[in-house]
Order: C-alpha cells, then sequence, then structure tokens
C-alpha cells in the first residue's frame, strides 16, 4: 500500500492543471451535492480516464456518510460501486482495495467479500498485503469464520501469508474469533513481528479470559506500547484489579489519554472517587472522552452536585458537550432538580441539534419528569423523530412517579399497539404507576401478564407488588406473595412491609416483619422507628422506651433529611440539624419565623429585615420564595413548594428544632 502511494505522489506531480483543480475539488467536497458536481466536471472534461483521480472519487463518495450523517448512510458507496462497476478497466489494485475497503468502512462485510470474489473471478486483479488486511479486518468483525480461514488461504497461496501486514491482521482475526491456538501459531510462524502483532495476541487472551497467557506475552515484548499497555489496563479494569492496574499504570514509560481515561473509568467504576478525581487533576491534557468519564463517574455514584460543578468546570474550557456529556448530566440534572439548568441544556440540544439522538431525548424525557414537568417530558417524547423501548420507559415512569397513573397505562397499551416489546422496565413502570394510584386490581393484572409479554417477574417486581398490596392493606396476601416468590425477601421488601403493618397499625404482623428484616439488614435504623412509632400510636410506651434503648445500645441514629432548592440557576442545598452551615444563624432566624408564621403570632425578637440582610440578596431571594403569602403547616413543619431531591416538584416538608 506504501508503494502504491508514492506511485500515486509521483503520477500526481505530473498531472494537469485541471486534474490538480478536480483533486482539489474532491478534497474540499463535503455533501453529497458536491460530489455529483464534482463527477459531472469529471465527466465532460475526460477527467475518469485517469485512474488515481476516479479512484479518489470513489473514496470521497464512500466517506459521504461519515461527513453528513443526515443523509442515506449507504447512498455514497452505492454510488461508488455503481461507477466502479461500470468502468471497463478494474483490476488496479489500488482503486480494487479502495473500493473493498468502502464497503468495510460502512459495516457491509459481506459485500467486501463478494466484491474480492467477483474480481478474482472475472478480471485481472491481483490482490496484495492490504487486500488481505482489509479482509481478514471484515471477517473478524462478521465473526465470518469460514470467509476468514478461505482468506488466510488465499494469503498463503500467493505469498502474502507471512507477510507482517496480512499476518498481524489475520493473527487479530483469528483472535477475535476466540481461535487462540490458530492466532498463536500463526504468530509464532511470522519471521517479523510489530508491537501490533504483539498486542492483536494479547488482546485475544484477554477476551478469552487468559490472563496467565496475556501477561507472559506482554512481559516477553521487548518493544512496548501504548497500545499494549492500555490492552492490559482495560483487562485488569474489567476484572477489578484496581491493585494491578496502577502498578502497571505508574510503570509506563509514556501515558496517552486513552491510559489516564481508563484508570479514571476503572476508579469510577469501582467507587474509588477520590483516586478517579486526583487522577484527572494530575492529567497533563483532557479531551472531551475523559470529562466525560469523570462527570459520568459522579452520576453513576451518587454525587449529582459534583458532577455539576464539573461539567460547568468543562464549559471554562474550549471543549463543547457531545451526546455522551448531555446524557451523563441530565441524570444528575434530575437528582438535584435543578430544574433551570435543565432547561438551558434542552436549549443547548437544539441549538446543536442533537434532539435526533434516542438516547438525549429520552434522558431529557426522565429529567423532565423527575423535576416534576410532566407536560413537557411528553412534549420531547412527541417531537422525537425516533424512539427506542428506553423512550417509552422514561414516559411511563415519569407518569407513574407524577400519580398519573391513567396516562401511564395509556402509554403503556400505546407502545404495544405499535410494536415496541415491553421489558422488565416497562413492567416496573406499570407496577409503579398502579402503586402510586392504588390500583391494586390492575397491579394484579399486569404482573400476571408479564409471563404473556415474555418475561420473568424479578425480585424487584415482586417488591412493588408487595409494597402496592402493602399499602391497600391487604397485608395476609403481600405476606402470601412474599412466602411465595422464588426469592428470598431482601431488606427493601421487608421495610417496604414492616412500613404497610404500621400502616394498618398491625402490631403483630410488625414485630414479625422487624424479626425477618434484622437477618438480612440490620443496621436499618428506619425499621426500628417504624415499630416504636407504632407502639407509640397504640399507647404502648414500655415497648416504644425498650425499642428506642435498642436503638441507643447499637449507635442507631435517625439519618438526616436532606432537601435541594433551585434559585436563579443555583443549587442549594439542606441538611436537617446542620449547625455547621456558614448561614446556620440566619437559616435558624428564618425557620423561627416561619413557626411564628405558623402560630399565627409575630415573632418580635428577630425582623425579617435583619434576617435578610443576614443572608444577603440570594438568601433574600431565597426567604420570599419560602415565606411568601402562605400559612399552611402543621405538626411544627414549614411547608416549601420547591424542586426537592427526589426531583419531584411538590410540597417539601422540612422538619426544624429550635432550642
Amino acid at each position: 500500500m506504501q508503494f502504491q502511494l508514492m506511485r500515486v505522489n509521483q503520477q500526481q506531480s505530473l498531472w494537469s492543471p485541471i486534474e490538480r483543480k478536480c483533486l482539489f475539488l474532491l478534497q474540499q467536497s463535503k455533501t453529497r451535492a458536491n460530489l455529483l458536481q464534482i463527477h459531472a466536471f469529471m465527466l465532460r472534461n475526460a477527467l475518469e480516464i485517469n485512474l488515481n483521480l476516479f479512484t479518489k472519487f470513489i473514496t470521497a463518495c464512500s466517506s459521504i456518510a461519515l461527513l453528513a450523517p443526515h443523509y442515506d448512510p449507504l447512498a455514497g458507496v452505492v454510488y461508488a460501486r455503481r461507477m466502479f462497476d461500470h468502468r471497463p478497466h478494474r483490476d488496479d489494485s489500488f482503486l480494487c482495495n479502495s473500493m473493498i475497503k468502502a464497503h468495510l468502512g460502512l459495516r457491509q462485510f459481506s459485500e467486501s467479500f463478494t466484491l474480492y470474489r467477483d474480481l478474482r473471478r472475472n478480471t485481472s486483479f491481483t490482490p496484495d498485503s492490504f487486500t488481505f488486511s482489509v479482509l481478514a479486518k471484515s471477517c473478524a468483525l462478521d465473526m465470518a469464520i469460514w470467509e476468514g480461514q478461505e482468506t488466510h488461504s488465499h494469503a498463503l497461496a500467493i505469498g502474502f501469508g507471512l507477510d507482517l501486514y496480512a499476518a498481524t491482521a489475520l493473527v487479530d482475526m483469528y483472535a477475535k474469533f476466540g481461535k487462540m491456538d490458530c492466532a498463536r501459531k500463526l504468530f509464532d510462524e511470522m519471521t517479523e513481528r510489530s508491537p501490533v502483532s504483539w498486542t492483536a495476541l494479547i488482546g485475544g487472551y484477554v477476551r478469552s479470559g487468559d490472563m496467565d497467557n496475556a501477561g507472559k506475552l506482554f512481559d516477553q515484548m521487548t518493544e512496548k506500547d501504548s497500545a499494549a499497555f492500555n490492552t492490559m489496563l482495560d483487562a485488569y479494569v474489567k476484572l477489578g484489579d484496581m491493585c494491578s492496574a496502577r502498578k502497571l499504570f505508574d510503570e509506563m514509560p509514556e501515558r496517552s489519554l486513552v491510559s489516564w481515561t481508563i484508570m479514571i473509568y476503572g476508579y469510577c467504576r469501582y467507587g474509588n472517587l477520590d483516586s478517579a478525581r486526583s487522577l484527572f487533576n494530575a492529567m497533563p491534557e483532557k479531551n472531551l472522552v475523559s470529562w466525560n468519564s469523570m462527570i459520568s463517574g459522579y452520576c453513576q455514584n451518587k454525587q449529582p452536585y459534583e458532577a455539576l460543578k464539573l461539567f460547568h468546570e468543562m464549559q471554562s474550557t474550549s471543549l463543547e458537550p457531545d451526546k455522551v456529556t448531555l446524557v451523563s448530566i441530565l441524570p444528575a440534572i434530575a437528582d438535584l432538580g435543578a430544574l433551570d439548568f435543565g432547561g438551558w441544556v434542552h436549549r443547548f440540544i437544539l441549538t446543536k441539534k442533537l434532539d435526533r439522538a434516542a438516547n438525549v431525548g429520552t434522558a431529557l424525557i426522565d429529567m423532565y419528569a423527575k423535576c416534576g414537568e410532566i407536560e413537557k417530558a411528553k412534549g420531547v417524547f412527541d417531537n422525537m423523530p425516533e424512539k427506542e423501548t428506553a423512550s417509552w420507559n422514561a414516559l411511563i415512569n415519569g407518569f407513574a412517579i407524577n400519580g398519573h397513573a391513567e396516562e401511564a397505562l395509556e402509554v403503556f397499551m400505546e407502545m404495544n399497539h405499535k410494536g415496541f416489546k415491553p421489558n422488565e422496565i416497562t413492567m416496573m413502570g406499570v407496577l409503579s404507576a398502579c402503586n402510586h394510584s392504588g390500583l391494586v386490581e390492575e397491579g394484579k393484572r399486569w404482573f400476571k401478564a408479564m409471563e404473556g409479554f415474555g418475561l420473568t417477574p424479578e425480585i424487584k417486581h415482586y417488591g412493588c407488588m408487595v409494597d402496592l398490596l402493602g399499602r391497600a392493606g391487604c397485608l395476609e396476601e403481600a405476606e402470601k406473595l412474599m412466602e411465595s416468590m422464588p426469592y428470598e425477601a431482601n431488606g427493601i421488601i421487608l421495610s417496604s412491609f414492616l412500613f404497610a403493618c404500621g400502616q394498618s397499625k398491625d402490631v403483630a404482623r410488625a414485630e414479625r416483619a422487624l424479626k425477618m428484616a434484622n437477618k438480612v439488614d440490620e443496621g436499618n435504623d428506619g425499621n426500628y422507628v417504624m415499630l416504636r412509632n407504632l407502639y407509640a400510636k397504640e399507647k404502648r410506651w414500655k415497648e416504644a422506651d425498650e425499642v428506642k434503648d435498642i436503638m441507643r445500645r447499637n449507635g442507631f441514629k435517625k439519618e438526616a433529611g436532606c432537601s435541594s432548592i433551585e434559585v436563579d440557576s443555583r443549587v442549594w442545598e439542606f441538611v436537617a440539624g446542620d449547625i455547621m452551615n456558614p448561614k446556620w444563624e440566619a437559616i435558624r432566624s428564618v425557620l423561627a419565623q416561619l413557626r411564628s408564621h405558623m402560630k399565627g403570632t409575630r415573632l418580635h425578637t428577630t425582623t425579617t429585615t435583619t434576617v435578610l440582610q443576614q443572608l444577603g440578596r440570594e438568601g433574600e431571594r431565597y426567604v420570599k420564595r419560602v415565606v411568601g403569602e402562605e400559612h399552611a403547616g402543621h405538626n411544627g413543619h414549614a411547608p416549601l413548594h420547591c424542586t426537592n431531591a427526589w426531583g419531584l416538584r411538590k410540597p417539601l416538608i422540612i422538619p426544624f428544632t429550635i432550642d
């Protein structure tokens, strides 16, 4: 191939000005219309007889799908193939290889091999090393074992069986087939090996789970490049062996962006965000993939506030968010209920025309639904050009969590009508909708219908049904379902059942539920609080005190409530009893004012003006939003309409204690 390129460059030096102009136009062309105009120009000036120029035209046609993805991705290669087939002399290796590679580039694997066969049968085309490299890659990607073996036989027959490039591609092909004995035999027969050859075989051992041979081969490499290091790094990360991965990372003479990103991804995957962030900060250079990995890591590990902070940091760089960034950050926005910022992200998506991607649309639906803006979620869904099962699931779940069970079930029926097959997540959304609205019979119906959809209920589906029955007061039926299900009841299900017992004031069942829950999740303080409150309701003070003593002896402490609110695109987070907050005194004064306000009296000790001065301008807006003109409230709680930490726009009850 290098010889062919040298020949092309030498011939280009002898081209006429009009041929050079045509080459320049081909290099600049980025649209289908441009290519058609250039083709007309070539025909008018008889330039198609220039073999190298014609080959460049074929390559440009084939790459139009990559340059302009909104066109039919196959239109360019179909047009190129038509021009190729009508050419009288098609035996030039450079031209034929370009056409075969064009099919590979658009994942038309069978077409690339069929073209090779036709050329061998009907023309005087002689394949070279590059031909077999392309064919081996095509067979590997298509898992076409028979055609791969045929390619190897042809390469041996023509004399390219041990050529460095062809043999390396064949080693990689056998490795991807999982035929490690064939890959190793060919590798051992090679008279010359490059780092790529070694890495291909190491990668094969890694994929087959043979880390012993992968490690031995890696140690035998005399010249290790970053690709070989990255292959081993990736293997250790996927095995969860971050110690070995870090040891190897520290030994690397040169680290590429890929090396850093693999390590960051690994630490994030296994919850070690401090190490991930430390590496991220130490990176000499960051690309968009690096930022995406770190942002996604924070989201996956339930640290949405840190994800948003990092996203804002990224905005100060020259990098622009892509689809991966947006799909990562939207769940964080939903978790924080940062609706204003979510709206900004939506406008950015529309401006950059990224809303065509189904996964981006699905993330937007989920974000709006969890922020309580279900109508906006429905609007995004309706405007999606293409929907996937996940998109339907997001809308069904959105209606469910916002208490619109009827609409959720209507969407589910429409989904079935349009031929989308429901999956386990779909049915979870349907059962949740029934649960939120107390539709017991509907819930039973769809739970039984899962088998008809070819789905086996998982423990989470059973848990949802136990919760539905428990909330409806059907404790006996819920208990029987727990006993009959093919899973051991986990802590979540047992806690749910315990709370249902408390709601129905069934002390005996609640005591049994607590005993079972303690076997799987003894440290759940919420279960003890529930039973203590139930005893108190029944005026069984002795038992309530006993539960309180148990909690004290075991060091149980009720988890502090946490809420967040977005004001002027800034998210404020509040934790109950957080006296370390730098504005605690001002917050305490506001809570005291609210308490007095709810009691219908006036608090004279601290005036509103003083409080607002303490909180500053942003605090003033916050307090005005909190206090307003509302007089509602009960049981020592202040109602606050905001977007809470669960992403639902609803009245938020903030407990407070002022000593």
